[in-house]
């Protein structure tokens, strides 16, 4: 019988936990998994008593469907995708839909569109943002690919999708071919960027206010209070605040060394492809790599020495500080984010609304805050922002913490303690706002070595000049014959 609204292919937590969320939501759904052993400890366990049928081939999977025929593959990103790509094509038929809801490559989901659109199916790449709750209780999604394919898919994802102010669903068409799965990754990027910049901050306060961990957690749950309500900051003051068995801090006990899953990798290297000075973001991810090198820093902790901790005179002054700093670090980040969609949207000619970016990740991902309603209202009054920073609000909010920023970025490098997302954000901005920057020795030496000539301020753009600086003669590039 062809009655499933759904099916779902890959029985991890993800996807578990989505067939969960789409059955409470009153869908009737199909599931396979390549192990079937899975597929029938699912359907026994948590799927039991609920409209989700197993199955353990993917003909009979297919046929179970209704028609338009909805495929959402939870499968691990790269060949695992292709295969079952090939073997839903060999099952479906034209019309049919295929939506790919893992982390996959925004270039990869690019070239899968137009490989099942030849075939006559259609081919959806979501991000799917909030981890195992989210998945379960609502999650953010960032559809993209086919756009003949929305129409059929838009009531469920949108029902399933987590909600702001009690009905606004997390979830609308983001655009064409990767445009999805791009978003999402800068998600993930920026995602990076608020977990190193609350690390930092927590550092900070640990180190050099000398802060407790019970005295941290109220910290952060004053600010949870604040501008930076967030999810991330609400979480982190609940893991500063657990005890391990002993009734030490449990965050104490957890080895430093940081893990990734490459998302937050895949951003830094679109960044340098577009030309985008996404350099909190890479900061981030350098600091994983960094963390990674437990054995040489722990050796090297013993071979060099920093400056003695100089404890601030004023601490809740201090603490007052590292807030605003980590407020002003945070608008960077999420400018530079911005800056990379906007750049990509050029090349691949999507037409992406970026205020509506913001509200599907006002809820159910983990960059979820207020400080995203923010960013919706700028783009609402001005699409065609150039940079979150130019946004009033945003510009009188650095303007504000532009004192408290510096005074935590000094206390940094004076007591020794590394804060390279705060450091590389606070030297974005002071590039940004510069008139001028040493670019133009840069510009010279280049023509010095390689004859890559330059333009002249006092000439209008366009016009390119070499200088032979041996002999001391300059000409156009067209009368250098370059």
């Amino acid at each position: 019988m062809n009655n499933s609204d759904i099916g779902i292919i890959g029985l991890g937590v993800m996807g578990e936990n989505l067939a969960l969320n789409m059955a409470g939501k009153g869908f009737r759904l199909a599931v396979y998994n390549r192990t079937l052993s899975k597929t029938n400890r699912f359907i026994q366990g948590h799927g039991a008593g609920k409209a989700i049928r197993g199955f353990s081939d993917l003909a009979s999977f297919a046929a179970s469907l209704k028609k338009p025929r909805k495929a959402l593959l939870m499968v691990q990103a790269g060949i695992g995708v292709d295969h079952t790509i090939e073997g839903l094509l060999s099952v479906f038929e034209p019309g049919d839909i295929i939506i790919d809801g893992g982390n996959s490559n925004y270039r990869d989901t690019i070239k899968r569109t137009a490989y099942v659109e030849s075939k006559g199916l259609w081919y959806v790449g979501t991000g799917v943002s909030g981890g195992e709750e989210g998945a379960l209780t609502g999650p953010s999604l960032m559809p993209g690919g086919s756009v003949q394919a929305w129409d059929a898919i838009k009531p469920l994802f949108q029902a399933i999708a987590a909600k702001v102010e009690g009905t606004i669903p997390c979830c609308d068409w983001v655009g064409e071919n990767g445009a999805g799965h791009f978003v999402k990754m800068v998600h993930n990027g920026i995602e990076y960027g608020d977990m190193e910049l609350i690390c930092e901050a927590y550092a900070m306060l640990k180190h050099i206010a000398g802060l407790s961990y019970t005295e941290m957690a109220d910290v952060f749950e004053r600010w949870n209070k604040g501008v930076l309500n967030s999810y991330l900051i609400g979480i982190t003051a609940e893991i500063l605040k657990f005890k391990d068995r002993d009734g030490g801090p449990l965050a104490e006990k957890i080895l430093d060394t940081a893990g990734q899953k490459g998302t937050g990798t895949w951003t830094g290297i679109a960044a340098l492809e577009f030309g985008v000075p996404l350099t909190l973001i890479g900061e981030a991810v350098f600091s994983r790599c960094l963390s990674a090198a437990k054995s040489e820093r722990v050796r090297c902790s013993k071979i060099f020495s920093g400056p003695k901790i100089e404890k601030p005179q004023n601490i809740e002054a201090f603490i007052n500080d590292v807030e605003q700093a980590l407020y002003a670090a945070k608008v960077v980040s999420y400018a530079q984010g911005y800056l990379l969609m906007r750049e990509a949207a050029k090349e691949y000619k999507w037409n992406l609304n970026y205020g509506g970016i913001a509200l599907i990740w006002r809820g159910g991902c983990i960059i979820r805050s207020v400080f995203l309603e923010k960013i919706k209202e700028a783009f609402d009054k001005k699409p065609d922002l150039e940079n979150l920073l130019l946004a009033p609000f945003f510009t009188s909010a650095i303007e504000e913490s532009q004192a408290a920023w510096r005074r935590v970025a000094g206390a940094a490098v004076e007591n020794g303690v590394p804060a390279p997302a705060f450091l590389s954000a606070l030297a974005y901005f002071d590039g940004y706002r510069s008139e001028r920057l040493p670019a133009n020795l840069l510009q010279a030496q280049r023509d010095y070595f390689g004859a890559h000539t330059y333009e002249r301020v006092d000439r209008p753009r366009g016009e390119f000049f070499h200088t032979n600086w041996l002999e001391g003669i300059e000409r156009s590039e067209e009368s250098a014959g370059l």
